[in-house]
């Protein structure tokens, strides 16, 4: 094999007849046959990777460790190699005793495909990074490869593989939906409501689209609502027995009404935006309608509204009507909130002030609906 990496290695296999590969190459070679596949999206919207930037200072900082003098480096690149890697056994005589967890031989990875990557880092894409940097680049360096071209497993490796570690929540929020394989389940709750801020972001019926901020956007971005606040508003609403969208949950045999859902948040959503008109798609620096305070409180009165949401009304219409009447006493992008006694601007996403500033909608609610049913 032209142009490839060799090294001496061991072969296990996993899974369903996966190979999976151990061995040391100098640090300096990492990047030569391995690409870091950047979290993005496609011009059709389609989403591309799976790794975050590169943290500069995280960077520097393991090159000036590398740099000290003699260092032990024993933490693991791991990588997703092309069915392009070849292995060839070596021959011999296993000695007496040995326990046969894999067979030893040599590896051949291609430092390149036709032009494009034959090995992708799925974790460790700092410590590559700050290799190639560093003063000493033939530190032998551990590396562990399994033989994967599919994106979709790359994907679900990288989230598994981070789990434990401080791997930005947005960032799994988005990766979750493209992910098919068997998850964790504090993962797998998580993997719905992220699909759905997904769907509320990109569909063209959605009073959301294009207002939503995610980890792949990039730095122009026009996103005002922070997606993980709605990604737990709706987690909340999905989880809880008196959730709007509880009764299309997954039970028993029946598996979740994700559709239904989509519809119910673009109804509530649709209502949100013809009641709040002026506050609608600001910056949350100039509306808390669109701050993470307000769309996790919004979401639970949306709650409140659902339980009383008369047998055989059409939801939209009722949903309407119930928020333009407590329109004139919000205090979204101008104002005071009376009942907490603080200015507009004053909500901070706390669970004090979420707290607050949903009780304060739902007693909203429930006194006007009072009044108009006296009258």
């Amino acid at each position: 094999m032209k142009n490839a990496l060799v090294v001496r290695a061991l072969r296990a296999i996993q899974g369903d007849r996966v190979p999976v590969y151990a061995f040391f190459i100098p640090g300096g070679e990492i990047l030569n046959v391995a690409s870091i596949s950047r979290l993005g999206r496609s011009p059709q919207g389609s989403l591309e990777g799976f790794q975050r930037d590169g943290i500069k200072r995280h960077v520097a900082a393991i090159t000036e460790f590398l740099d000290s003098g003699a260092v032990l480096f024993p933490n693991a690149i791991i990588l997703a190699v092309s069915s392009r890697t070849r292995f060839v056994r070596s021959r011999g005589k296993e000695p007496e005793g040995t326990r046969l967890a894999g067979e030893i031989g040599t590896l051949y990875l291609p430092r390149e495909a036709d032009g494009g990557p034959s090995a992708w880092i799925v974790d460790g894409q700092q410590r590559s990074l700050a290799l190639s940097k560093a003063k000493n680049v033939s530190l032998a360096v551990p590396v562990v490869a399994f033989v994967a071209e599919d994106l979709a497993v790359q994907r679900e490796q990288f989230v598994l593989v981070n789990k434990a570690r401080p791997l930005a929540a947005r960032l799994v929020d988005e990766l979750l939906p493209e992910i098919d394989a068997y998850l964790p389940k504090d993962l797998a709750v998580r993997k719905l409501p992220s699909a759905l801020v997904d769907q509320l972001n990109r569909s063209p019926r959605s009073p959301l689209r294009g207002m939503i901020r995610r980890a792949s956007d990039s730095a122009d971005a026009k996103g005002v609502i922070n997606d993980r606040a709605l990604v737990n508003a709706i987690r909340k609403r999905i989880d809880s027995p008196l959730g709007a969208l509880a009764a299309y949950r997954k039970t028993g045999h029946r598996h979740a009404d994700a559709e239904a859902m989509y519809r119910t948040l673009v109804c509530f959503w649709n209502a949100v935006r013809r009641a709040f008109p002026q506050a609608w798609g600001l910056p949350p620096t100039q509306s808390r309608l669109m701050h993470s305070v307000g769309i996790e409180a919004m979401s639970a009165l949306m709650d409140s509204l659902y339980l009383r949401l008369p047998a055989g009304e059409q939801a939209e219409p009722f949903l309407s009507r119930s928020l333009q009447a407590i329109a004139p006493y919000c205090a979204w992008h101008e104002g005071r909130w009376l009942e907490i006694d603080k200015n507009w601007n004053e909500l901070e996403y706390t669970r004090h002030d979420v707290r607050e500033l949903t009780e304060q909608l739902v007693q909203l609610d429930l006194q006007i609906n009072r009044k108009s049913m006296a009258a």
